[in-house]
């Protein structure tokens, strides 16, 4: 039982040391929880969360303003006010940031857990998807990214399959507080007629229609793989109707037929 709780209790302070590590170079915000010790002095620890105006409320010094500073330059400006105003003659300030709440990056779509998640230090595209839970059963292979920059907004799509058979992580750019991701849902394909299963499922990257026979539970007794017809969308968006072969690749929304054997 002991060995449990002291397991538990190291798990608790090394989860809290990683969010401090990593928010050592994070500027300090709204919403941020901090524990705050001065080495010989306990009566003057702390634990507060930084205020919409960007300061906390410290024993003998009152209201401080730290918002958008590091916690190295938070310490030094509280140690300051402690030595300066006569309170210390050495003061020697520590702060564990408990709860990062200000950095934050948005992970919407087609994630398993979509929500807001804190972001200390570097942290890039495949890092914030991994907090995420990492793409959801209907999300497809391509992500947006909008970002802001010096007061511009911009945008890029991400080919996550790509980026990742490649190896190539350029795409996999570093995020900010306030940038979001948008995992978009995967396309569809859509089959009916004499098949055992007809709806709609995920198209996959080069799909053919006889894969899609397959997903769709191949055909029924009265089925025949002849004169197998699509109906699509041409770059006009007229719906037109196609002869398919068994090799022809489905496009997005493409819509199959399986015609009933009269033979």
């Amino acid at each position: 039982m002991m060995k449990r709780v002291y397991a538990c209790l190291l798990a608790t302070l090394l989860a809290m040391y990683a969010i401090s590590a990593t928010a050592a170079d994070t500027p300090l915000g709204a919403g941020d929880a901090l524990k705050i010790s001065v080495f010989g002095n306990p009566d003057l620890s702390l634990e507060t969360k930084v205020s919409e105006a960007g300061s906390i409320t410290f024993p003998l010094i009152g209201d401080v303003s730290i918002g958008g500073l590091s916690t190295a330059d938070a310490e030094k400006k509280i140690s300051g006010l402690l030595t300066g105003g006569g309170f210390l003659r050495k003061a020697e300030v520590n702060i564990m940031v408990t709860e990062l709440q200000s950095q934050q990056v948005s992970v919407l779509g087609q994630v398993l857990h979509p929500g807001r998640y804190p972001v200390a230090g570097k942290r890039s595209v495949t890092d914030m998807l991994a907090v995420a839970g990492g793409v959801g059963p209907e999300g497809g292979d391509t992500a947006t990214v909008v970002r802001t920059r010096n007061g511009k907004t911009s945008k890029q799509i991400v080919n996550l399959t790509e980026m990742m058979q490649s190896a190539d992580m350029k795409s996999n750019v570093d995020l900010v507080n306030g940038d979001v991701i948008f995992v978009d849902r995967a396309p569809k394909f859509y089959i009916y007629g004499e098949v055992q299963h007809p709806g709609g499922y995920k198209l996959e990257h080069n799909m053919t229609v006889v894969q899609a026979l397959s997903i769709g539970g191949g055909l029924t007794p009265r089925g025949t793989e002849r004169g197998i017809r699509i109906k699509r969308r041409d770059a006009k968006g007229n719906l037109v109707e196609i002869n398919a072969s068994h090799e022809e690749t489905l496009q997005a929304d493409d819509v199959v037929y399986v015609k009933e054997s009269f033979f």
